[in-house]
């Protein structure tokens, strides 16, 4: 019975409140079968630290000149296109009902990697941010992830103690570095979780994530891989 009220409550929000491809505003989904078929995907090979498109399959020019903390980064997308527009109504517009079908993209792309893990854990937003936009984008993936994977999800390891701009908004990668030191906190007090899938939007040159990494390992964690929706290459 309980089921049956949940689908006709579902089939009614569906008849007045219909969804719309965010990509050709075609009726019945979010993301229709044709554009989720055309999405910018990221192939091999990659870097296998930091996962952008790398012709050697080892390691890009930026990470071979840095040591970074954080073990790998992933992403099935180009941050281009339908996935773009997916995100930016997902993120800005409030368009929080499409976190079904972005975190499935993201299962279906993590049930394929080799990002083994205890937990899952989001980047936290500051708290003058989490206020003006009523919710973490990030949290709301990694709670879906879990759910798909089932994995715990912690989301009061990380604190984000500095209210710095959005990455989105900086010039070159030492202002993203700049911008993302000394900026998260780990909270995690008793370390049983060795190996951590951080969880993101979109990763833009790398520089959250690893404050992120930075923050978990002086706490004790042992691993931690980082898993976007999409980056900038």
């Amino acid at each position: 019975m309980f089921l049956f009220s949940g689908q006709l409550q579902k089939a009614a929000i569906d008849f007045f409140y219909p969804r719309y491809c965010v990509g050709c505003g075609k009726i019945g989904s979010f993301l229709c079968v044709d554009c989720t078929k055309t999405l910018p995907r990221i192939l091999p090979p990659a870097c296998q630290k930091c996962g952008k498109p790398e012709t050697t399959g080892i390691y890009c020019a930026v990470c071979w000149g840095n040591q970074l903390t954080i073990d790998s980064i992933r992403s099935p997308f180009r941050f281009e296109g339908v996935i773009r527009k997916a995100i930016h109504a997902f993120k800005y517009d409030n368009l929080r009902a499409i976190c079904t079908d972005l975190a499935l993209l993201m299962y279906d792309y993590f049930q394929d990697s080799d990002l083994s893990c205890d937990v899952i854990v989001p980047v936290p937003l500051h708290p003058h941010r989490m206020r003006y936009r009523g919710y973490n984008q990030s949290a709301l993936l990694a709670r879906e992830l879990s759910r798909l994977a089932r994995l715990k999800v912690a989301d009061n390891w990380l604190r984000r103690n500095k209210d710095s701009m959005p990455q989105a908004r900086t010039a070159t990668v030492e202002e993203r570095k700049a911008n993302t030191i000394d900026a998260f906190v780990c909270q995690n007090e008793k370390n049983v979780d060795k190996r951590v899938l951080l969880i993101d939007d979109v990763c833009t040159s790398g520089a959250t994530l690893e404050a992120c990494a930075v923050a978990l390992k002086a706490d004790g964690v042992e691993l931690v891989y980082g898993l976007t929706l999409a980056r900038e290459v």
